[in-house]
């Protein structure tokens, strides 16, 4: 038998037979080829040409139409008979990006499949970082409209696998206001098989989720989509070993005016080896080092807040309450970092009728200064909320400025690609944050806009109004960011629905999901658990709250812990267990920094209440870090032991149970061979235990 290893007797290795789609792609190629070399021809020309037979030039030739490549443009000359059809290529089937990234530049051209140049663009960077360049635009420079510009992909890769192995995928859920929400997924790509990915009614980690992983043994690629919008991810696997992996703007079909230019979805790309954890955390520390937003040029540090709005009717608060809220918490010695004065101070009779951006005087008399100012003075900053982009009827902005509402005076999604609209609110907000004196800029987004998008788009224009609206959105928070340089923008959208990488680089989601409970319910205990598991693999900086409740209080608190912390409670109530509360606070304040650090999962994920599961956040520069572990309520299991990972194999760690007096040691080698062994003889039980290098 012959094999690589030894040749034929001739010395000529045998290649293997190729299969018939290699055939019919080289078949295709050829035709291709030979009608854009010497086109217009016959189908008999072609297979004179090429060799092929007239069965398999029409066969070919049919596919080539089918996706508009080749048309039909005339007849041969005949002496007699039906005279032959001729074949030629479309040049403008499909156009060519050509980008020059020079240093003092970033110069594209837009060619045809003839080399022939449709468009050209040079915009002088600015910036020395690279950002720009990473932008990708188009822009019509002629003086007649552009082409139908259509499937805009600034993701279309090609990949081979090896003939022994498959692609795996990996994917998570986006946020859906539920304990399944931000969970991992993994599923292998089967030949012929086409899966697609894309978020519910336009809010980009609304159900789905833009960051994906493809595994390949030894090996793999990982990308984030950044786009603000309906974005759409497509893998598609053919019958033999190829994998096709197009990621953009799910609907874009739009020509482009003289002068105007359109911005298309971001793609970051990372390329990994076999250790798929660490190629997460080389993510987590890029993701620290160049997209969260800096706060006097440094990351922001982790923040302990609490609000009171989830303690009145339709979050109605006030001036008084919000100062007897701060000043008890103050008097109780809660160290907070910041005052969340969350939805409804603006005039309205629930928090939802939003469009008249001012004070409610009535409720507020010394405006929301007068609440920053005592929040200050006790260590706080202050947090407020708002949200521009949904109007409700009856509102200012619904009497006075229905043209710029896609809905009008109903209400509806106000319009961001009007410049008239984005200019009105960047002054309305700018002049708020500065004569309020807000910290921290929270933006909401409670509405799907996919459906006003859509209903606005003009015929040959389809997906522009999603594009002017992300423009304008993104330039908003620009603005905003530039007059106020330390300004903190959160990212909330119903929760966790608007955390694409676009929107991380400008701002970090106080709240990963609406999936909390205002009563303080334990049972949501085990769905934010999952959440922390699942959504620490990609995004370090994030937030999540819990609200006070007696009944297991310190469970239900270690497991909404994160970067941002939230604790709540009512403090009008007498029998708050406030030592119970500064006990929890000090917990979270020795893991607070761990969160930003290294991420190993180190259990299955699961929601199943018999289970434990567990990670671990390590420091590794400072040779420190946490351990969080949960016992859930029907785990029949007292102990669990967890082999830790990034430690230092030959130093000596000092361990330390957060409810056990004392420190216990051990080497790394024995932490990440033999394994961390935890014990919680109650349940459910939350573990925290942490390890510092002697």
């Amino acid at each position: 038998m012959a094999t690589e290893e030894y040749p034929t007797r001739t010395g000529i290795p045998r290649w293997p037979k190729a299969t018939r789609q290699q055939t019919r792609a080289y078949n295709t190629r050829l035709v291709l080829r030979t009608i854009y070399e010497h086109g217009p021809l016959s189908r008999a020309d072609i297979a004179r040409v090429t060799g092929l037979t007239r069965t398999t030039v029409s066969d070919v030739v049919a596919g080539l139409m089918e996706q508009g490549l080749v048309e039909e443009s005339g007849f041969k000359p005949s002496s007699g008979g039906k005279p032959p059809i001729l074949l030629s290529l479309v040049d403008n089937a499909r156009y060519l990006v050509g980008l020059d990234l020079a240093s003092d530049a970033f110069r594209g051209a837009l060619v045809n499949l003839r080399g022939q140049v449709q468009h050209r663009i040079s915009l002088p960077l600015l910036s020395p970082d690279g950002e720009q360049a990473l932008q990708l635009e188009d822009q019509d420079s002629g003086t007649a409209d552009s082409p139908i510009l259509s499937a805009i992909r600034p993701l279309d890769l090609a990949l081979s696998r090896d003939p022994d192995s498959e692609y795996v995928l990996h994917y998570h859920t986006g946020d859906t206001c539920a304990p399944e929400s931000y969970a991992p997924h993994a599923v292998r790509l089967e030949p012929s098989s086409d899966r697609r990915f894309a978020p519910v009614g336009g809010r980009p980690t609304s159900g789905a989720f833009p960051y994906f992983d493809v595994e390949a043994p030894g090996e793999g690629i990982r990308f984030a989509i950044g786009w603000p919008g309906q974005w759409e991810a497509r893998f598609v696997r053919d019958a033999d070993r190829g994998l096709r992996i197009l990621a953009g703007q799910e609907i874009a079909r739009f020509r482009l005016r003289p002068g105007e230019k359109a911005r298309a979805p971001s793609i970051v790309v990372q390329f990994r080896g076999d250790d798929r954890i660490r190629a997460h955390n080389v993510w987590r520390r890029w993701m620290l080092a160049h997209k969260v937003p800096r706060i006097s040029g440094a990351v922001p540090a982790p923040i302990l807040s609490s609000c009171s709005g989830g303690f009145f009717p339709g979050l109605k608060c006030n001036q008084d309450d919000e100062l007897l809220f701060i000043r008890t918490f103050a008097a109780e010695r809660i160290p907070l970092d910041c005052w969340w004065l969350d939805a409804g101070w603006y005039p309205c009779t629930a928090w939802p009728e939003v469009g008249t951006w001012e004070v409610d005087r009535s409720r507020f008399p010394g405006g929301l200064r007068a609440v920053g100012e005592v929040a200050r003075a006790h260590g706080m900053k202050l947090i407020a909320w708002f949200e521009p982009e949904r109007v409700a009827p009856g509102t200012w902005l619904a009497r006075n400025r229905p043209e710029w509402i896609h809905g009008g005076s109903a209400g509806g999604l106000l319009d961001l690609g009007n410049p008239e609209a984005r200019a009105w609110l960047t002054e309305t907000v700018d002049r708020i944050i500065s004569s309020e004196g807000i910290d921290v800029y929270r933006q909401d987004f409670n509405i799907d806009p996919l459906p006003y998008w859509r209903a606005a788009d003009e015929p040959e224009r389809e997906g522009l109004t999603e594009i002017r609206h992300v423009e304008g959105y993104l330039a908003y928070w620009d603005e905003l960011r530039r007059r106020h340089p330390n300004l903190l923008i959160d990212s909330c959208a119903s929760g966790g629905r608007r955390n694409d990488i676009e929107t991380l680089s400008r701002a970090v989601p106080l709240l990963r999901s609406d999936y909390q409970s205002f009563a303080g319910d334990p049972s949501f205990s085990t769905g934010n658990q999952g959440h922390t598991y699942g959504l620490s693999f990609w995004i370090p900086w994030y937030g999540q709250g819990a609200y006070y409740n007696p009944d297991r209080l310190a469970y239900s608190y270690r497991s909404h812990m994160c970067p941002a912390f939230g604790m709540a409670c009512d403090v009008r109530r007498k029998d708050i267990d406030w030592e119970s509360l500064r006990r929890l606070a000090s917990d979270w304040k020795a893991i607070s920094r761990c969160f930003l650090g290294d991420y190993y999962p180190l259990t299955p994920y699961s929601l199943s209440e018999d289970a434990w599961i567990a990670w671990q956040f390590d420091l590794p520069e400072e040779g420190r870090g946490a351990v969080q572990s949960f016992r859930r309520d029907a785990s029949p299991y007292e102990s669990a032991r967890f082999q830790l990972r990034g430690l230092d194999p030959a130093a000596t760690y000092a361990l330390k149970d957060l409810d056990v007096p004392g420190t216990a040691a051990a080497t790394g080698r024995e932490l990440m061979d033999r394994g961390l062994l935890v014990t919680a003889r109650e349940r459910p039980a939350a573990v925290i235990v942490l390890y510092e290098r002697r």
